[in-house]
């Protein structure tokens, strides 16, 4: 239960702050970037920042692109196979989508000093990738054993005085979850205590999630090639995101008095934003192709506007006269004529480093391996003046996520000089404590209660490829699966999380990609 000198502390940081519009889990998922690029990058699992010489490799290690001692243009295109398969205790529920991609163009001028001088190229590049995309079908059917989405509204509305809830949607101190159960009759108030309690438990819960949108990255580099052996290299970033999420939840009581109710949620993250990317790469003995490289990318600075609104219907027996009545309650109908809340607000991810080793066996043969670090849990929400104190509870709720780790293995074999044959694999680590939750503020105008533990990301990758003396063709394939734990709510008794019924999913993206380019 929300206490109630927390409350107050909290009424006074957002007497002239905005509502809480998002969670730890909503950044998270613009954090993690998808394995995506060139063909030659994919298949190779994305282990080229010590190699070099791909334009991805701009948005890896920056120094990658001080490789090249031509100017090159490339354009990349995929289809994707989407699926999602969720067991529950009502049967295993499965979703399919195919969708076509544009994943990749860059281009690289590459501008040679001299043999004379150690400065020997100075290399500019550009480079457009879909970072990310979000696109996720998941479901939920079944008992909801001891615990409902009903309590949770009820535990955000605790606190709250019986005469404050006209205009509740308009009032920073009243939550959207709560004040949307209270005005649909599925919470009551418990007595004088200003407590409510939720209707019913043992209910049947039926959830589904759809994802949609999209995080592109636009890459602007320059490299430079020192001796041949010393490369360096530096990119900026611009992002821009665009995040939809659709929530329906349905609870049904058979033979109560709260017959049922179902709630739908729209959510939208959009904005902008900004990064740099430092890199370098050696090769320390000069009668050796080994060499070793590292790279280090800043916080991306994101500059975003969460837009919500929701709708409940429900039914509810009165037992004063026995009849049934229904209710529909539209956050669009007490906001405002444009039918969402708008909150602006400003998000700094965390620092991410690599190191990669490589090296090449005459012409035929090369190989690349390398290891990322991330601390998701210095992620950091700022109002738009750049304060982070008004975000103190969505901060401190960071530490729910851990250090994600990454490792990437990248292999290639040309039998012959035209031809190439590329694997790779790539791993990462759990974002999210196995104990995590998505926890709401009582101020929060978030009404979508679900979320989702992913575990650890596994990616395997088969790519040809072939170079001619100018044009160049290569084809990739991509399975990348993973599995996740899905919650449509979380319960809180004092200090004892209570997590809703689970729903073990597992999601698979099976890609194509050609990538077409031309060196000159």
């Amino acid at each position: 239960m929300k206490n109630k000198l927390m409350l107050a502390m909290w009424g006074l940081l957002l007497s002239a702050a905005p509502s809480a519009a998002q969670t730890v889990y909503d950044a998270a998922k613009f954090i993690d970037k998808d394995l995506n690029g060139t063909a030659r990058f994919v298949s190779m699992g994305g282990a080229m920042s010590a190699l070099g010489g791909d334009i991805t490799t701009m948005n890896t290690n920056p120094a990658g692109m001080g490789i090249f001692r031509s100017s090159d243009f490339q354009a990349s295109f995929g289809l994707s196979a989407y699926n999602s398969k969720s067991k529950t205790l009502d049967g295993t529920y499965k979703t399919d989508d195919v969708r076509a991609d544009f994943n990749q163009i860059g281009f690289v001028y590459s501008s040679k000093i001299g043999n004379a001088t150690a400065l020997r190229y100075v290399n500019f590049g550009f480079n457009y990738r879909r970072a990310k995309s979000f696109f996720r079908k998941q479901a939920f059917s079944g008992p909801l054993g001891d615990f409902t989405q009903t309590q949770q509204m009820a535990q955000q509305a605790d606190g709250i005085r019986y005469d404050a809830w006209d205009n509740a949607f308009t009032n920073d101190e009243i939550g959207w979850l709560s004040a949307i159960g209270y005005y649909g009759a599925v919470i009551d108030p418990a007595g004088e205590n200003e407590e409510y309690i939720g209707m019913y438990d043992q209910g049947l819960g039926k959830l589904n999630v759809e994802e949609r949108g999209h995080l592109d990255e636009y890459s602007f580099n320059v490299s430079f090639n020192v001796n041949d052996r010393v490369y360096l290299g530096l990119t900026l970033g611009a992002y821009d995101l665009n995040y939809k999420k659709y929530t329906s939840y349905l609870e049904d009581y058979p033979g109560t008095a709260l017959e049922g109710y179902d709630l739908s949620s729209w959510n939208r993250i959009v904005g902008t934003g900004v990064d740099f990317k430092l890199g370098a790469i050696f090769r320390p003995f000069e009668d050796s192709p080994f060499r070793f490289g590292l790279a280090m990318h800043t916080p991306t600075f994101y500059s975003l506007e969460y837009k919500t609104s929701a709708i409940l219907n429900s039914s509810v027996l009165d037992p004063s006269d026995g009849k049934v009545y229904d209710y529909s309650v539209r956050t669009s109908d007490q906001i405002s004529s444009r039918g969402e809340m708008v909150r602006p607000f400003h998000f700094q991810s965390p620092w991410l480093f690599n190191v990669s080793l490589a090296t090449t066996v005459g012409t035929q043969f090369a190989i690349d391996a390398e290891y990322e670090y991330q601390d998701y849990s210095y992620m950091k929400f700022k109002d738009v003046d750049g304060h982070d104190a008004v975000f103190d509870f969505e901060n401190s709720t960071r530490k729910m996520a851990k250090v994600v780790h990454g490792v990437k293995v990248g292999m290639e074999f040309k039998p012959v000089p035209e031809f190439g044959i590329r694997a790779g694999y790539n791993y990462r680590t759990a974002i999210f404590q196995d104990n995590a939750y998505k926890d709401l503020p009582y101020y929060s105008i978030q009404t979508d209660t679900d979320y989702a533990n992913t575990q650890d990301r596994h990616t395997v990758t088969f790519g040809i490829g072939y170079r001619g003396s100018m044009f160049y063709a290569d084809l990739a394939y991509k399975f990348d699966t993973y599995n996740s734990n899905l919650y449509p709510f979380v319960v809180q008794e004092g200090h004892t999380i209570y997590p809703s019924t689970v729903t073990k999913v597992t999601n698979t993206r099976n890609q194509a990609m050609l990538t077409l380019g031309v060196r000159f």
